[in-house]
């Protein structure tokens, strides 16, 4: 799986065989639909929607948590706040070490970041105001166009992901849902304070489209949706509000399976991310190295005949003398034995 960013670029479409196309990818594994949070989990190596799907293809994967960065960009959307805020960051960093910045699709592990400069908070500011005026006017039909292009390559678009949802006027909430529906997504996936999830609830019920809120291991952070507490709270509002469990922050923060609590909600999961992780709060890990009980909760999903997706989320170190895209075919093959 030795695949370069220049491979992805020439893989375009136009360049794949009918024969190809009429096949399709398949990761249905024993009934379980294994896919992966794209772009973010390819780290810079695929970041435009034909990248992503060259790299879907090369992978065999058949669905796919989409962001919703690479849809707009195609669409011709202005540059995405979050989109603009990396860059910079990275550009800081790279002259503070004296290397090129790396390529605006990489993105890492949180850690301490200063503050924008007034320049920079004016541009951020900027970027979030031309993206609403974007998003409030564009049509619908090129979201529907990207969703065939997906679709005759054989993936699905399942879930759809938006960033600083919480700061979104009612419009933009509107538009998030409307170009969910239009790219055939059956869910929003997205990352707000658990005090917003009211109001955006009630979107997703205006709308019919279930969102699910995504956990991390913050267990000590009330806003955070870290614990079983706080998923059931942001549900209680809505039945449209729903979970998007990540099983490797679940165990690092909480210290225990997750597999009861699929169990009971699993009629509320948007998809689960799948990764693994050490307990107490402890690093990501190549599958089946830490603590996260991965085969168990994708036996559980075939037993049990879950037909929300198993999202494959790239984490980890890469191991010396690996790269990305190996990493991530280790993982969709992972998932493959643990579903045979």
């Amino acid at each position: 799986m030795d695949l370069t960013r220049r491979d992805l670029g020439a893989l375009s479409l136009g360049a794949l065989t009918a024969g190809t196309l009429r096949a399709g990818p398949d990761s249905a594994f024993g009934g379980v639909h294994v896919g992966i949070n794209a772009p973010y989990s390819f780290h810079g190596v695929a970041d435009s929607a034909d990248e992503v799907l060259a790299a879907l293809l090369k992978l065999g994967l058949s669905t796919v948590e989409l962001r919703s960065q690479p849809v707009e960009r195609s669409l011709g959307a202005p540059e995405n706040p979050r989109t603009l805020r990396q860059r910079l960051r990275a550009e800081a960093r790279a002259r503070s070490a004296g290397r090129p910045a790396p390529s605006s699709g990489a993105e890492e592990r949180p850690r301490r970041r200063r503050r924008p400069s007034p320049e920079q908070q004016a541009a951020l500011e900027a970027a979030a105001l031309d993206l609403r005026g974007w998003r409030t006017s564009t049509s619908m039909d090129g979201f529907k166009s990207f969703r065939q292009k997906y679709a005759d390559a054989g993936v699905k678009i399942d879930v759809v992901k938006f960033d600083s949802v919480d700061g979104m006027v009612d419009d933009e909430l509107d538009y998030m849902f409307q170009a969910a529906k239009a790219l055939g997504a059956r869910f929003v996936s997205c990352e707000p304070p658990l005090s917003t999830t009211k109001r955006i609830g009630q979107f997703a019920e205006k709308h019919k489209v279930m969102v699910g809120y995504h956990g991390h291991a913050a267990v000590d952070r009330p806003e955070a949706f870290a614990t079983p507490e706080s998923f059931e709270e942001a549900t209680s509002h809505t039945p449209y509000n729903g979970a998007n469990v990540d099983i490797g922050h679940w165990i690092a923060g909480n210290g225990y399976s997750p597999a009861e609590f699929i169990k009971k909600h699993h009629k509320r999961i948007t998809n689960l991310h799948i990764k693994d992780r050490k307990k107490n709060q402890g690093e990501d890990t190549p599958w089946g190295e830490a603590d996260t009980p991965i085969i168990e909760i994708l036996q559980l999903m075939k037993r049990e005949k879950y037909d929300f997706m198993a999202t494959i989320e790239m984490e980890h170190r890469i191991p010396e003398g690996s790269d990305v895209m190996t990493e991530i075919a280790k993982c969709v093959q992972y998932c493959r034995d643990a579903l045979a």
